[in-house]
Formats: structure tokens, C-alpha cells, sequence
């Protein structure tokens, strides 16, 4: 007995091990940094970089040597047959039986004599051919450009990169503080329903008494369902808020995740006044970015049509044998192997395209000219987003202090409604517009203290790039 009691102690220590390490501990700085690593956007932002990093290697790979190497086997099911002029030999027919003899002709091996020719098949019926080429590319300006281009492509591939981190980081402080924030109105909602549910019992009380109308306890009951209906729905948006938190960490939305941090307090920590004294930096801002790697992708592929007037060398060197027999003899160690080799260069120049090419180049031209025009159009986009962001941000924060007053009086309103309706001085009616007016100011104050974090998150997003949580 004493053994099974042990056995089930250390079952119940193991299950609570593991029970604690699911359960995920997370600041809002911890949140962002969990997800940057694990949410599945960036990880395949991540290897889209990677990707672009061996497309890199692909487009300088094709400048440098190049080997190939083939093997061709043939069998001739029917040997082709090529017909002499009969008028170039004897009349005799001895020329005739040495150039039988000459390509090993048999009278059964013969072809039917063709009237004034001589029909001969030459070669063998089998043959194998292997060859091994080695080519290196001299000049092509379109390879010059594409080795540009790459890198290029490369700094878009990061760059989109660090616009989904921002993205997934915004995502995660939304997320974040939507649960805090369903936590909170869960917290008020509660205690909210308990003192409604103490108000109704006590004029019920009053009521059964005769000291007080049956309408005043219909009115506090109204109130009750009402606050009952908005405390479920905060229930259930709680649990949504979590899986969508879940999502933009990259983990299951069954896993049990646990805040650190509250709302009132991530509040006060955002409250920065400083940063409506800041600049924009253009530099620092992934859409600049972007829009500044369009420009030049668009020039390097106006370079890239240019390029294609200018001729391309290539030098090659190729080296082979050839075997040849009527039957399949190649693998014996007598087998006639007869090698060959040749050195070279091939240039191509293009010469007229009907004005092809002219028209591609141009339409690269307009191409550049309008990623010029849309890099200033972004400059001009992102400093109205500036003074957009610090607008919304600086009113936040007054629509948040205001909140905070506005909550405070209808508190003091609501207690002394109460403390008139129960002293028969005030009637039930105002006693629940007193009640409604204060459940509407503390949800004005919950989304007020959120409005301030993700708003304060929008503007550091368009002065720094990053934001500072």
C-alpha cells in the first residue's frame, strides 16, 4: 500500500512538472520576442532570405566555369544508305568490288543497285560518344547587371523581412492587450453584477415590506440582465483574445498562456510626451526602404535592357572518344577508342531587333521614372503619417485622462443615486441611468488605456521603424 501511495505522490509531482511547463509566462516584451522567433510569417520571411541568398549564388555560379559532360549511345535499327554515281567507277566493275570490299559489303548486306548508282552504307551499326565540355563566360553585360540585381533582390527579401516583423509585432501588442483588456472588463463586469445582484435583493426586501414600488425592482433587474449579457460576452471574447494571442506567437491556441503585465500599468508606461518633439527618420522606415529598393530595381533592370546591345563572349574547350562496332563490343578491353578534342570562343553580337530592343529600354525608362515619382510620393505619405500618428497618439492620451475623470464622477454619481434611492428621495429610474452611465464610462476608460498603447505603437512604427515596448 505504501508503495502504490508513493507511486501516485510522484505520478501527481510529474504531472504538475508537466502541467507548469506548458503553461507560457509572458511580459508584452517577452510576447514580441516570443513571437519574432516563432510566429510561421516571419519563419518563412526567414527563409525567404535564405532563399534569395542562394538565388544569389545561382546568378554568380553562372559567370564562373562551367562543366558538362555527355554520353550518346546509338543503334541503328536500319543503317541509313547513301547512293554513289555508278559513272565514277569502271565500266568493268573491278573499282566496283574494291569499293565492296572497302565498306565490307556482302551480297546478302547490299542494298538493290539503284539505276546509274551504287548504294553503300557507311559506318557501323552501334556507337557511343562521350564528350565533356568545359565553357567560361568572358563578357556579357546583362551578367554584370544581374550579379547587381541579386543583392538587390536580396535587400528586398530582408527588407520584407523586417516589415512582417513589424507587422507581427503590432499584431502581438494588439493582441495583447485585447485579453488584458477582456480580463479587466471581466474583473469590472463581476464585481459590477455582485452589487447589482445585493441592490435588487435589498429592494426586493424594501418592496416586500411595503416601504417601496415593485417598478424599482424591475428597473435594478433590467439592469442585472444587461450586465449578466455583457459579462458573458466578455467571457467568450477573453477566450478568443487568447487564440488570437496564440496565433501571432506561433503556438497552438489550446496552449495555456499566463500575462505578467496589466493594462493600467503598460499604460503608464506608454505615456510618452517626449515623442511628440521627435523626427521622422526616413532612413529607418521599412516603406522608404521598400519603396527606395523599387527605384532601384527599376534602374538596374533599365541597365539590364541597355545591355542587351552589347555582345557576349564565351570561351569553351571540349574533349571526347568515340567508339564504334556492329555489335555491343564497347565493354571488352579491345575496343577501338578514337578521341578528339577542339578549343574556341563564340561571340554573339546583336545586330538589329526591328526596334525591339528600343522599346523594352524604353518602357525600363518609364518604369524607373515612375518608381522615382512613387519613392517621392512615400516621403511625402510618410510625414503626413507622421504628424496623423502624433495627432492620434496626443489625443489618446487626453481621451485617456479624460476617461479617467469621467470615470471617477460617474462612480461618485452612482453611490450617491444609490444613497438617495435608498432614502426614498431619488427613484429607480435615475438610480439606472446613474448605474448605466458609470458601466459606459469604466469601458471608456478600458479602451482608452488600450487606445494609448497600440496608437503610441503606430508612431514609434513611423518615426523609428521599431517600436519600444
Amino acid at each position: 500500500m505504501k508503495r502504490i501511495l508513493i507511486i501516485i505522490i510522484l505520478f501527481s509531482a510529474i504531472s504538475t512538472s508537466f502541467s507548469q511547463e506548458s503553461i507560457l509566462n509572458l511580459s508584452l516584451d517577452e510576447a514580441i520576442a516570443y513571437a519574432l522567433d516563432n510566429n510561421r510569417a516571419i519563419v518563412n520571411a526567414q527563409r525567404d532570405i535564405e532563399a534569395a541568398k542562394k538565388q544569389k549564388w545561382e546568378t554568380t555560379a553562372t559567370g564562373l566555369p562551367q562543366i558538362n559532360a555527355s554520353v550518346d549511345y546509338q543503334n541503328f535499327l536500319k543503317q541509313p544508305v547513301s547512293l554513289l554515281p555508278a559513272a565514277a567507277f569502271d565500266n568493268t566493275g573491278a573499282i566496283i568490288e574494291t569499293v565492296e570490299d572497302f565498306f565490307n559489303l556482302t551480297s546478302n548486306g547490299t542494298p538493290d543497285p539503284v539505276e546509274g548508282f551504287i548504294p553503300v552504307r557507311f559506318g557501323t551499326k552501334q556507337n557511343i560518344n562521350a564528350t565533356v565540355t568545359l565553357s567560361q563566360l568572358l563578357f556579357d553585360g546583362s551578367y554584370l547587371v544581374a550579379l547587381q540585381s541579386s543583392k538587390v533582390f536580396l535587400d528586398i527579401s530582408k527588407n520584407a523581412k523586417e516589415k512582417t516583423d513589424q507587422e507581427v509585432r503590432k499584431v502581438v501588442i494588439n493582441a495583447y492587450g485585447n485579453v488584458l483588456l477582456a480580463e479587466e472588463s471581466i474583473k469590472i463586469l463581476e464585481k459590477n453584477k455582485n452589487t447589482l445582484i445585493k441592490n435588487v435583493s435589498e429592494t426586493q426586501k424594501i418592496y416586500e415590506n411595503g416601504l417601496g414600488e415593485e417598478e424599482s425592482v424591475e428597473q435594478l433587474q433590467i439592469t442585472l440582465l444587461g450586465v449578466e449579457s455583457s459579462l458573458n460576452n466578455a467571457i467568450r471574447l477573453k477566450d478568443i483574445s487568447y487564440k488570437m494571442l496564440n496565433v501571432a506567437l506561433g503556438i497552438d491556441v489550446k496552449r495555456k498562456v499566463l500575462l505578467t503585465d496589466n493594462l493600467p500599468s503598460l499604460t503608464a508606461e506608454n505615456i510618452d510626451l517626449n515623442l511628440m518633439n521627435a523626427s521622422l527618420n526616413l532612413e529607418n522606415n521599412i516603406d522608404f526602404k521598400i519603396a527606395k529598393n523599387n527605384e532601384k530595381s527599376q534602374e538596374l533592370l533599365l541597365k539590364y535592357e541597355k545591355t542587351k546591345a552589347l555582345p557576349s563572349l564565351t570561351a569553351f574547350v571540349n574533349g571526347g572518344y568515340a567508339g564504334n562496332s556492329d555489335t555491343f563490343s564497347f565493354l571488352k578491353s579491345n575496343q577501338q577508342w578514337f578521341g578528339s578534342s577542339i578549343i574556341g570562343v563564340s561571340l554573339n553580337v546583336p545586330v538589329f531587333s526591328s526596334f525591339g530592343r528600343s522599346a523594352k529600354t524604353q518602357r525600363a525608362k518609364i518604369d524607373f521614372e515612375k518608381a522615382k515619382t512613387e519613392l517621392s510620393e512615400t516621403e511625402q505619405q510618410l510625414k503626413l503619417q507622421t504628424a496623423n500618428a502624433k495627432s492620434n497618439y496626443q489625443f489618446a492620451i487626453e481621451q485617456y485622462q479624460t476617461a479617467k475623470k469621467n470615470l471617477d464622477l460617474s462612480e461618485r454619481i452612482e453611490k450617491k443615486n444609490q444613497t438617495k434611492f435608498y432614502e426614498g428621495i431619488s427613484s429607480s429610474f435615475e438610480l439606472r441611468q446613474a448605474q448605466t452611465q458609470l458601466y459606459s464610462a469604466q469601458q471608456e476608460y478600458l479602451r482608452a488605456m488600450l487606445a494609448v498603447i497600440n496608437n503610441k505603437t503606430e508612431l514609434e512604427i513611423v518615426l523609428n521603424g521599431t517600436p519600444k515596448n
